[in-house]
This record gives structure tokens, sequence and C-alpha cells, in this order.
């Protein structure tokens, strides 16, 4: 019985491949590239691609011509399936532990402190588990702490031995530290290689001498954020497990057109459909904004005439109401607009994000607290939670759409549409 805290970092590995992978077969050993919104550029890679040394973010036509020539397939991403397909492995995961913490889309921490079995076999059972009821292959580290906890789920990944699951409490004081020494600085959780060279030209290389390094040193030189890292990777726990995400500070709704787009009404349904994603988000968060951004941007590529241009303006009174926020928004459009221009792209921010228990009616009606426009917004949610995401929406959003997105390589939504579910034919 492993004695302590114990927590376990579940990743799934190369999500967004393995999803597609699940139902298509035919796609496993292929290099196989995910594409962002419009086909643009390279968002995800299976292990197959990343051997190939094909960057993240790698503009798509660069690779097309000699995609075929290099075996190279590519999927457009598929946003409903890759999250009912994480739905799914985040329920799995949250029924070996009481505690859980949703980390990201494919990546979930789990306490099993206290647990009496044995941890990696724990991890074991978890692996066959996910993999039996989903068909996804994933890793688990643990470790005394989050830090921790990921750079074993990294040395899962990369070092076959461990079959998958690695719990750094079952290292002898010399393996683990043969183990840190092996691990790059940049491998770290929240280093990257922004701050590696900065600990580099301190003489600090590795996760060992980070974990050796003083840590009021650290902060001075660094911060309270690293400081905590160094006392992490020393096997003390200085970042809890936050079973319920907070807030978003900042909501963001923005996406590439699949055709430019040159008039106001385009733009004006591009923007309300924006915005009304971003105000539905805000309610199910239970939040008012206090302010809103709205930007317009023609391709910086290419020969064309180029022009983007942003405005924030604070609203009278913070709000979740989807009307009141589209007539901003579409204010605020009116006044960036310039005729003349191929337009590639449009988005809208929420801000000053603040809890809706509280909040103040200003003397001129533009309410955060109005209960009739809270009935119409519970109204407009629960149908379109029933029937389908965009089935009931304000007139200013458009049914057309001739902006809308090119996905030229999309999958099937096998598992949130009747009409889309695998067929299998004798």
């Amino acid at each position: 019985m492993n004695t302590g805290r114990s927590i376990a970092l579940i990743d799934v590995n190369n999500f967004y491949a393995s999803c597609e992978r699940v139902f298509n077969p035919k796609l496993a050993g292929i290099p196989l590239a995910i594409l962002s919104n419009n086909d643009g550029c390279v968002i995800a890679r299976s292990a197959e691609l990343k051997a190939m040394g094909i960057k993240m973010g790698m503009p798509w036509f660069q690779l097309k011509e000699n995609a075929e020539r290099e075996g190279i397939m590519a999927m457009s991403s598929n946003y409903a399936l890759y999250q009912d397909m994480s739905n799914r492995v985040m329920e799995i995961i949250g029924q070996f532990a009481p505690f859980q913490e949703v980390y990201s889309i494919d990546e979930s921490f789990l306490d099993l402190s206290g647990q009496r079995r044995c941890h990696t076999d724990i991890a074991l059972d978890l692996r066959a588990r996910i993999k039996q009821f989903t068909g996804l292959p994933v890793c688990v580290g643990m470790g005394p702490s989050k830090t921790l906890a990921k750079l074993a789920n990294h040395v899962a990944k990369k070092q076959s031995q461990y079959g998958g699951a690695l719990d750094l409490h079952e290292l002898s004081p010399t393996a683990l530290e043969d183990l840190l020494s092996s691990i790059e600085c940049r491998d770290i959780w929240g280093i990257g290689s922004r701050l590696a060279p900065r600990l580099q030209e301190l003489g600090i290389s590795n996760a060992l001498q980070l974990r050796q390094a003083d840590p009021e040193f650290i902060r001075q030189q660094f911060s309270v954020v690293m400081q905590k890292t160094v006392l992490e990777l020393q096997g003390q726990a200085c970042i809890e497990l936050e079973e319920v995400a907070p807030p978003k500070q900042e909501i963001i709704s923005s996406r590439s057109f699949g055709t430019r787009v040159q008039d106001l009404q385009n733009l004006e349904e591009s923007v309300s459909l924006y915005m009304a994603t971003a105000a539905e988000k805000l309610r199910r968060q239970a939040s008012y904004a206090g302010a809103l951004r709205v930007f317009i941007m023609t391709s910086p590529f290419g020969d064309g005439p180029k022009y983007a241009n942003s405005k924030v303006i604070s609203l009278p009174s913070p709000t979740d109401d989807t009307r009141q926020l589209i007539g901003v928004a579409l204010w605020l459009l009116g006044k960036l607009y310039r005729p003349g221009f191929d337009y590639l792209k449009a988005g809208v921010g929420l801000l000053e994000i603040m809890p809706a228990a509280g909040q103040q009616t200003d003397m001129f009606g533009f309410s955060a607290g109005n209960e009739k426009s809270a009935r119409l917004m519970n109204t407009l949610d629960a149908v379109n939670r029933r029937m389908g995401k965009g089935k009931l929406r304000l007139a200013s959003q458009g049914y057309k759409a001739p902006w809308a997105m090119k996905q030229e390589h999309k999958s099937n939504s096998y598992t949130t549409s009747w009409n889309e579910v695998v067929v299998i034919k004798n």
C-alpha cells in the first residue's frame, strides 16, 4: 500500500488522432494530421507524423503537395466527436477514485491517496477499461505531486518497459534521481521552451538539477510559480486538485471563414453566431460579462489589401442576455467594418466576467438581473440542448452561412448523430 499523497495523471495518447482511429481502423500506423478550423494548419499529430518531424502549426498547404508520396493523411478537426469521447473517458476515470480534476480534453488528475490496492495495478486496470469501453489508449503517471505525476506520465509514454503506467513511489531514490536527470527542463510542466533557456543560464538543464535547487533562490530569479515547481519536484504537493473547474475569466468565440467575406451582412451573421455561442457558455458557468470585444481581419498573407481591427466596450450593466450582447457586438462591428476587403476571420470576446449573484440593474434597463430575460435565456438554452445546437436562434444569426468553415476531410459524428453512426455491412 502506498502511504502519503499519491496523484495520478491520466492522458490519452495522441487524443485527436486516436479518436479518428477508433472508428476508422485503416488509419492505424498511418502518419495522421488533424487540421484546424478551415483545414488551415496541423493542430494534432499521430506518433508516426511526429516521428517524421512535422511540427505543430505547420500550414496544410505546405504538406499537401508531398502528402500522398510520403503517406500522410489529413483529417478535419471533429470537435463534437472529440468532446464526446473525452466525456466518456473522464466518466470512466472518475469511477476509480472519489477526487478527480478534469484538466483538459484529454487529461485528468486523480487522487489515489489512501487506496489500499497497489496503485500500479489500479492504473493498469484503468487503462484496460478505457481501452475496452472507448478503444482509446492512455498512459498513467503517479507521484506525490501533480508535477511529478506529469513527469511520470511523460516517461510512461516514452519508455515502453513501464507498460503505460509508472508510479514514482515504487522507484528507489537512486533510480528516481537517474530518471529525473534524463528529463530536460523544457519537458517539465509549466516550464517549456520559453523558460528552459533561462534555467540553462543558471546551470540547470534537467529535472534533477531543478529539484535540487534552492526554492527561495528560484523564486527570486523567476516567480512564486517556479518556486512551487521546485517544491513539487521535491515531493511537496503545492498545487491542489480542482474538483470543480474555476469559471473562465474571458470567453472567446472566433473562427476563420471557409470563403472570403466582403459584405457587412455576412459579417453580422458570423458575429451574431459567435456571440450567441459565447453567451451560452457564459450562462453555463452562471456568470455575467461587463465588457465585450469584437475583431475582424483579412488574411495576413498574399498580395491583396490588408486590414485588421478590434474594439472593446464596457457595458452599462453586466449581462448574460444573448440579445443585448449581440446588439452591442453588431454596433461595434459597424464601427470596425470597412468595405472593399476580403475578410478571413471574425470573433468576439466576453470580458470582465463576474459571478451572476448579487448584480444590480442599471437605471436604463440594461439589466443583469431581469427576470423576464432570465426565463427567456433559460428557454433558449433548454430548446437547443434538447433539439440540437443552434435550432433556436436570433434572426441576426442567419441560416445560409455562406462564410461557414471548410472541412473537406471531416469524419462522421459517430457518437452524437443518429444519421452518422457506424454501419456494419455483411
